[in-house]
C-alpha cells in the first residue's frame, strides 16, 4: 500500500491497480479502502483504479480538528499523485463528497456518485440537526457502540439486527470507525440535496440508483442528477443501497470512457 501527504500533514493509504485514464474510488461509512476491492477488481480492466483509506479509517492518519475542507484537500492530493486528470466515483456519503470537491473548485473531468443520501424532504433539516447534535454528542463522551447504534436507527436498521450485528467480529470494526461518523455526517450538511451548490458545477455527472431502493433515496438522486447542468439519472433494475458491483461496473466504463 501507497501513501500519499495531504495538505495538513495527514498520511492517506491508497492503492493503484490496472492501467489507463486514473478513477479514483471514494468510499462511505463505516468503509475503508478495501470496500470498494470488488468494483475496483472490474474497473481496473478498463482504468488506472485508485481506492484509498480516508482520513480516520485504515491504515490513513487523522489530524484534528476535522473540517470538509480537509477531505477535499486528501482528494486534490490524490488527483496530484495519480497525474492529474482523474475521474472520481463516490459511493453513499462519498458521493457527496465527490459532489462537495468538485463544488469546491477541484478539477476534475467528470464524476459518478451512487445513491449519495440526500433528502428532497426539506421538513426534515430539524431531523437532521437533532441527529448531529446527538452524534456529536456520544462522540464526544466516547460512546462509541452508541454512536455506531444511533447511525444505524437513522439508517433504518431493525433493533434485531442491530443486536445481532453486536454480537458478531464486524461490531469491533464498526466502534473503531465511529469518529468518522461525524465526518460523514458533516459532509451531508443539512441533509437535503445541496441544488445551489450543485447548479455550479461544470462536469459530466452521472447520478446512480437502485429501482429497489427506498424511494426516498430515488427521488433524491434524480433531484441531484437535475440540478447538475450537465447531469444524467440511470437506475439499475434489482439494485438497493446494496449495489451488486457487477451490475454497477458496466455503467461506469461506458461513463467515464466517454471523452
Amino acid at each position: 500500500m501507497s501513501k500519499v501527504i495531504s495538505r495538513d500533514g495527514t498520511p492517506l493509504a491508497y492503492e493503484r491497480t490496472g492501467e489507463g485514464a486514473p478513477l479514483i474510488l471514494v468510499g462511505g461509512a463505516f468503509s475503508t479502502g478495501t470496500a470498494e476491492g470488488p468494483l475496483a477488481g472490474l474497473l481496473a480492466e478498463h482504468f488506472s483504479v485508485v481506492t484509498y483509506d480516508r482520513r480516520g479509517r485504515g491504515d490513513s492518519g487523522d489530524t484534528a480538528p476535522y473540517a470538509v475542507a480537509r477531505e477535499v484537500e486528501d482528494l486534490a492530493a490524490l488527483v496530484e499523485e495519480v497525474g492529474g486528470g482523474a475521474g472520481l466515483y463516490g459511493m453513499s456519503s462519498g458521493g457527496a463528497l465527490v459532489l462537495r470537491a468538485a463544488s469546491a473548485g477541484l478539477r476534475v473531468p467528470r464524476l459518478a456518485v451512487y445513491e449519495p443520501p440526500f433528502t428532497v424532504l426539506e421538513e426534515t433539516r430539524a431531523e437532521k440537526a437533532a441527529y448531529t447534535r446527538r452524534l456529536n454528542a456520544l462522540l464526544d463522551a466516547g460512546e462509541r457502540g452508541a454512536a455506531v447504534e444511533l447511525f444505524l436507527s437513522v439508517v433504518g436498521m431493525p433493533k434485531e439486527f442491530v443486536a445481532q450485528m453486536k454480537q458478531a467480529p464486524v461490531w469491533r470494526s464498526f466502534e473503531s470507525l465511529a469518529p468518522t461518523l461525524a465526518y460523514d455526517d458533516a459532509v451531508m450538511g443539512d441533509g437535503t440535496v445541496p441544488v445551489d451548490r450543485l447548479a455550479a458545477l461544470t462536469q459530466p455527472v452521472l447520478v446512480v440508483s437502485g429501482d429497489a431502493s427506498p424511494g426516498v433515496m430515488r427521488d433524491a438522486a434524480r433531484r441531484t442528477a437535475d440540478a447538475v447542468p450537465d447531469g444524467r439519472h440511470v437506475s439499475l433494475p434489482q439494485q438497493t443501497h446494496d449495489v451488486d458491483p457487477r451490475k454497477l461496473a458496466p455503467v461506469l466504463v461506458e461513463f467515464f470512457a466517454t471523452t
